[in-house]
């Protein structure tokens, strides 16, 4: 029986944070009235032209230096012709023989191991508006508010081979161009999105088989569902002995189906050649200085110093990396605590991502900042507070109460650390457990839970659990 394997590449089309639009002055906002953001370049009204966004160039550099490509000094920008009701002027101003970024890659990270993705190229090119089918029975709106917003669409080299190998690469994109503050990776509003192309080949052989391209699916989890699909429907036509055509399909995440859209383009049904409107656009050499000399510190590099000067783990350090936000709500916090980075690294993992995801909040949403976090985490470090009621009042922080030494007062939550006075309960405690003691001292050890359990009952939660099973076990084993 045939093994197969699966070639995966994918175009990601990187909506750019300009506050104008690539070839105009029309703003860029999401989210305004259909229409309103359309000037008479965008609608393409006879006798307009094109002006070059530098802010767009600047952008485009940008990632280029980040994943080690070539920028190309001297780029063309083409006109590729099709008609859609919401592309105005017939054609895309894109970018064809000579992009701005070539090369470059990506290194991801699947099951523990490193693979390096290619990146083809990187291209310039403004989007199309958008249909409007829902509000219209039997006709469609056109909204031209996006027509000629900067896209930098980020071509891969097939180079993944599953699925998961895809996911890890887009999301490894997605954490590259927010660090780099060039793109919001707003999935939902269209900012970033992903276009798959699938194919397969029996294990071993060279050669490419036939692609689909799966077009403008918008969720990790939608995309790697789609692909998924794809792969398992080309094995079985292929088994059946059919043959795959190349085709641009959509996915349905109702069904949890492709489905053939349209019969896929070539490169010569567009018909590209320059855009005789725009110039070739050269980048000076002080110009891609001063891009690098602005580049952040980037995931990979944060990631790293993370290991090194916090001590973390390697699955920490990519957690509280995998945005730049996060990141620094880490580092605040670490720097104001007395507490060690891992005990931060901890909270956030575990407290902070629940209640996070559990209100599908960003850590930008967070009501507990990450000062509050730092002196929540030092009441414990100086015994005033358990980490068990640390947690109680992590909730009351999040839903607003006040601070953590105002809920510590105002609850009366503060832990009791006096020996003498832990000594006393836990003294009461052993004089009303007779039987356990029996069980505990005949060996059954398991049952000295039951004692711990009946001193923090008698403290509402509040003795020292350190204090508690030290002077148990003192007395238990005397």
């Amino acid at each position: 029986m045939t093994t197969w394997e699966p070639v995966i590449g994918l175009e990601v089309h990187v909506q750019l944070l300009t506050r104008s639009k690539i070839f105009s002055g029309a703003a860029t906002r999401f989210g305004s009235a259909p229409n309103t953001q359309a000037c008479a370049v965008d609608i393409a009204l006879p006798g307009v032209l094109p002006v070059m966004n530098s802010e767009a160039a600047r952008m485009a550099v940008k990632f280029g230096l980040a994943v080690a490509a070539r920028i190309n000094q001297t780029s063309i920008f083409a006109r590729k012709n099709y008609f859609y009701p919401d592309l105005p002027k017939g054609y895309q101003i894109s970018q064809y023989e000579l992009p701005i970024v070539g090369g470059g890659h990506l290194t991801i990270s699947t099951n523990g191991n490193d693979k390096r993705i290619g990146i083809t190229r990187a291209h310039l090119e403004e989007d199309a508006g958008k249909s409007l089918h829902e509000d219209y029975h039997g006709m469609t709106g056109i909204d031209l508010n996006r027509a000629g917003t900067p896209l930098l669409e980020i071509v891969s080299e097939p180079d993944m081979r599953s699925p998961q190998e895809a996911i890890a690469y887009l999301k490894k994109l997605h954490t590259l161009v927010r660090y780099l503050e060039i793109c919001d990776g707003n999935m939902q509003e269209g900012s970033f999105r992903c276009d798959a192309n699938v194919s397969i080949r029996p294990l071993g052989q060279t050669e490419l088989g036939t692609r689909t391209e799966l077009k403008n699916i918008n969720s990790f989890r939608f995309i790697e569902r789609a692909i998924q699909y794809e792969i398992e429907r080309q094995i079985e036509i292929l088994e059946d002995g059919g043959q795959i055509i190349q085709e641009t399909r959509l996915y349905d995440p109702d069904r949890n189906e492709t489905r053939s859209m349209r019969s896929k383009e070539e490169a010569h049904d567009y018909r590209y050649f320059p855009d005789p409107d725009l110039p070739p656009m050269i980048l000076h050499d002080d110009f891609i200085d001063s891009v690098r000399n602005s580049l952040p510190e980037l995931p990979d590099a944060k990631k790293q110093r993370f290991i090194e000067q916090y001590g973390l783990n390697d699955e920490d350090a990519v957690q509280l990396t995998a945005t730049k936000e996060l990141a620094d709500y880490f580092e605040t916090a670490t720097s104001a605590t007395q507490g060690s980075a891992k005990t931060v690294a901890n909270w956030i993992a575990g407290e902070l991502s629940g209640y996070l995801n559990k209100e599908n909040k960003d850590i930008t949403e967070s009501p507990v900042g990450a000062g509050q976090l730092a002196t929540l985490i030092d009441r414990i470090h100086d015994r005033t507070i358990s980490g068990k009621i640390a947690k109680e009042i992590f909730e009351s922080m999040w839903n607003g109460e006040g601070d953590t030494d105002t809920i510590i007062e105002k609850k009366g939550l503060k832990q009791i650390t006096d020996a003498g006075a832990i000594e006393k309960i836990i003294d009461e405690v052993l004089a009303k457990s007779e039987k356990q003691q029996e069980q505990y001292k005949s060996g059954q050890t398991k049952v000295f839970g039951y004692f711990v359990g009946q001193v923090m009952k008698a403290t509402k939660g509040k003795a020292n659990p350190q204090q508690v099973n030290e002077i148990l076990k003192r007395k238990l084993d005397a």
